[in-house]
């Protein structure tokens, strides 16, 4: 804790309010915003460079102007110091535009909110949007050198920061290339190229996947025939007979790149497996409430377990009786699960072997492949490429709610051929993909001692141990001790004048 702090030589135990006056932005209403005027300022304008501004041509009051050079900080949300550079502007509500006292420099009051901010974290109110009052902010206690020295620590971090951000740059740029690779390795596995060879060589021993889907309906026929003796047998639910899917259009295949000798275009129904829910999504939320869910039981997949390949942890859970209401949307080990919404949307994993049964929540998909003819994995890395995102994109265009129902999803195209290739193609992709990932994890790991290397740098910095102190400084005790003097004398003419 900094109470037991000894502060260095010239230092002063002071607080967050010592340092400069905070003004929080006005509160913006959205009928106000308009499409000309001065920029309005939000949060997600300071952390998201792509992020929209609304405007307002009024005029307001004066201490909500931003200026270029003008430093903010960011309580609500997404906690967070700025150097503002983006022309005069409006300040929104829940950032302060930060006015520096004498006793303290605007780059050093910059520095010093970076490295407290885990600490503002901690006082934050609220698990999902925090926030942080401005009582606690600005009563938040921090150690004070002398004005000197704040140049000088200043001058430090911002020598040792531009190194390493050169680093991390460099970093950034290594890891976005890697995502380019990887798409493009995609691109050429679904192309055929991956696999030229192994086809050349096995020409004659390949079974054409218009050869395989025959086999397919063939098999889907045998299916049905099974499931309709067991019905005449024991009754229920009539099956129903298998429906073979229109062949693509000339005008559909035109749109389609080209594809290698024997492979062909396929339809997600037409190799998935031969049951009803095959392909399906999450319950609409009145069927799944927040009520419902339970210590135990029955696990429900969200967004959140498929985009980050955990079906382990955090998990919420529905009981027996629930997840027999919820039989369409019921999830087997080895399902194919995919979002429904992104941009694009469609990132796709596998429901890991020997995992429960669960059920699937709303903006999710599932697609049941008849693994006999269809790679699981094979389909998934299919499904993430670049290719397939387009056309998940492309269907949820102009569309109010950009979702991907279950006829939308049907409608996409996904190459096609034999099993034996499959099998191939997988082997390659994972040799290639997995030391993809291996460079994407050094580098994500390498990023984390860079950004763990800043905050020390930021430590130290504000502990005394970056630059040595000069004895000839004036301390900082004396110039806080003269500020409030001043501002005590300020306030007795204030309330004379009144």
């Amino acid at each position: 804790m900094i109470n037991d702090v000894i502060p260095p030589n010239g230092w002063a135990m002071a607080t967050v309010g010592d340092l400069a006056d905070y003004v929080n932005g006005r509160a913006f209403k959205p009928t106000e915003w308009k499409n000309a005027g001065k920029p309005i300022i939000r949060i997600q304008n300071l952390n998201k460079d792509d992020a929209k501004y609304n405007f307002s041509p009024e005029n307001h009051e004066e201490k909500y102007v931003v200026r270029n050079g003008d430093l903010l900080f960011a309580w609500s949300a997404s906690l967070g110091a700025y150097i503002w550079n983006g022309g005069n502007a409006w300040l929104n509500q829940h950032i302060f535009l930060v006015h520096p006292k004498s006793c303290a420099t605007k780059l050093f009051i910059f520095y010093l909110l970076e490295k407290i901010t885990a600490e503002l974290y901690a006082k934050a109110h609220g698990s999902g949007m925090v926030h942080v009052t401005k009582g606690k902010f600005e009563s938040t206690k921090i150690l004070l050198p002398p004005l000197p020295e704040q140049h000088r620590i200043v001058a430090k971090i911002e020598e040792l920061f531009s190194e390493l951000d050169k680093g991390i740059e460099n970093l950034k740029i290594a890891r976005a290339q890697l995502k380019v690779y990887r798409q493009a390795l995609l691109k050429h596995a679904f192309e055929g190229k991956l696999t030229a060879q192994w086809r050349a060589e096995n020409q004659n021993k390949l079974e054409t996947a218009e050869a395989l889907l025959k086999r397919i309906q063939q098999e889907r026929t045998q299916c049905y025939q099974q499931q309709l003796a067991d019905w005449q047998a024991s009754g229920g639910s009539k099956p129903k007979a298998p429906k073979p899917l229109p062949p693509l259009t000339a005008e559909e295949l035109v749109e389609l790149p080209e594809l290698p000798h024997g492979w062909s275009w396929v339809r997600p129904e037409e190799i998935c497996v031969q049951e009803q829910y095959s392909i399906g999504i999450g319950p609409f939320g009145s069927n799944l409430k927040v009520s419902d869910y339970r210590e135990s039981g029955i696990p429900l997949i969200f967004v959140k377990n498929i985009t980050r390949s955990n079906f382990a942890k955090d998990l919420k859970y529905i009981d027996e009786a629930k997840c027999r209401e919820l039989v369409p949307h019921c999830v087997k080990a080895l399902d194919l699960l995919i979002t429904k919404m992104g941009d694009p949307p469609g990132d796709c994993e596998i429901y890991p072997e020997g995992s429960p049964n669960a059920v699937l929540t709303a903006d999710c998909l599932k697609f049941r492949l008849w693994d006999e003819f269809a790679s699981r994995k094979l389909y998934k890395y299919c499904i993430n490429s670049n290719f397939v995102k387009r056309q998940l994109g492309l269907i949820t265009k102009g569309v109010a709610q950009k979702k991907i129902s279950v006829e939308r999803f049907k409608t996409i195209c996904l190459p096609f051929f034999c099993v034996e290739e499959q099998k191939v193609l997988v082997q390659e992709l994972e040799s290639k993909l997995t030391e993809v990932d291996q460079l994407d994890q050094t580098i994500t790991a390498t990023l984390q001692q860079a950004e763990a290397l800043r905050q020390s740098i930021l430590k130290k910095a504000f502990s005394g141990q970056l630059v040595p102190q000069d004895p000839h400084d004036e301390p900082a005790a004396k110039l806080l001790a003269r500020i409030k003097s001043e501002k005590s004398v300020e306030i007795k003419s204030g309330r004379r004048a009144k």
